[in-house]
């Protein structure tokens, strides 16, 4: 028995060893666990801290993206209205412009149409005039004509007057006095 006892002794120490053991390995278990859970805590804290970054980061870039979306169509908006503005005026100077141009068309072709008839008025004048003084040239031409013709019988009439009197004269010159 001494034999058996003694196995039997070495093997409730082999058990007792082997429970230290365990018991040893489980605490080593148990601190690795606890160890992994702290380092998985930990890392879930990091990644819930990140992800917080990232969620604050998406904010912020979100917050900034519409602000710069509000800008741009800020500016957009000024721009075009600069650009309405702009159209508006120069519809304004076109249709100024096409009413002054219009206006002096007009005031052209008044002008054109008082000088037209100035000139005809004038020429019509002028026609006038030289009728007239044509006619008052052929008046005087057929004065002069008449005056001439007239000067033309007298002299005719003094010559036949003096033939007459050369005539009677020398008959008397001819013909012997009584006496």
């Amino acid at each position: 028995m001494s034999n058996k006892t003694t196995i039997s002794k070495q093997a409730q120490q082999e058990i007792t060893n082997l429970r230290e053991t365990i018991f040893a390995l489980r605490k080593v278990l148990e601190g690795q666990r606890y160890d992994k859970a702290v380092s998985v805590q930990k890392a879930i804290q990091r990644t819930s801290k990140e992800n917080e970054q990232l969620k604050n980061t998406i904010l912020n870039i979100r917050v900034e993206l519409e602000s710069l979306q509000y800008e741009k169509d800020e500016s957009v908006q000024k721009t075009v209205q600069r650009s309405a503005d702009e159209i508006f005026q120069l519809k304004t100077t076109i249709s100024n412009l096409r009413s002054e141009l219009e206006s002096l068309n007009y005031k052209k072709d008044t002008l054109v149409q008082e000088e037209m008839l100035r000139s005809v008025n004038e020429i019509k004048q002028l026609k006038t005039t030289i009728l007239s003084l044509r006619d008052e040239l052929e008046s005087m031409k057929f004065e002069k004509d008449a005056e001439k013709q007239g000067e033309v019988q007298h002299l005719t009439k003094e010559i036949e007057q003096l033939k007459t009197t050369i005539s009677i004269l020398r008959r008397d010159i001819e013909t012997p006095q009584k006496i």
